[in-house]
């Protein structure tokens, strides 16, 4: 069988399975998750959108389409060591274009990890100027799937300074910050 019959087979299949619908669990976990975030989304002060520095545009996190740009929605194109480099400065001028802040990332590199830590603390700083009387500052991590969400999170704990603090739920982790620390 050659390797085009074989992946129109699972194609014809993969199209069959979808017309029966019976991948429903994955449509409503998706609503139950998008409903979380929607619902949480004004009560933070930044929302990181994970991308995949691949494609930023498809993997574009669904409930934030409606979210205005701003400089409070930080965009994180991640496994940036993935994607090619003159595409990723074109992609990070193009959210700029759109009003957000972006920045690009490979989570498992623990200099850019920390490179990332003090752009982060920077953002606290400029919001804490804007309001001084502001004593915590929360941060919402959303993405879809296989974005590197959890290698993100899990990246920024082990270089020892965050730790995913009050909420967790799905697609989505809450980070408060104390004084210059996130914690």
């Amino acid at each position: 069988m050659t390797t085009a019959s074989f992946a129109g087979r699972v194609g014809s299949a993969v199209q069959r399975v979808a017309a029966t619908k019976q991948l429903s669990w994955y449509t409503t976990f998706m609503e139950a998750a998008s409903r979380a975030i929607a619902e949480r989304m004004p009560l933070v002060d930044f929302v990181i959108d994970v991308r995949d520095a691949r494609i930023p545009l498809s993997s574009e996190c669904e409930p934030l389409r409606c979210f205005s740009s701003s400089s409070r929605r930080i965009v994180v194109m991640n496994k940036v060591d993935l994607a090619e480099r003159t595409l990723l400065k074109e992609w990070i001028r193009h959210f700029e274009r759109e009003n957000c802040v972006a920045y690009g990332i490979n989570s498992h590199n623990k200099d850019e990890i920390q490179q990332f830590l003090n752009f982060l603390q920077g953002q606290v700083r400029a919001l804490r100027k804007a309001d001084i009387e502001m004593n915590t500052i929360t941060m919402m991590l959303v993405g879809v799937p296989n974005v590197g969400k959890s290698a993100l999170a899990n990246s920024l704990h082990l270089v020892g300074r965050i730790s995913a603090a009050g909420f967790h739920c799905a697609r989505c982790s809450y980070w408060s910050v104390r004084g210059d620390f996130i914690v």
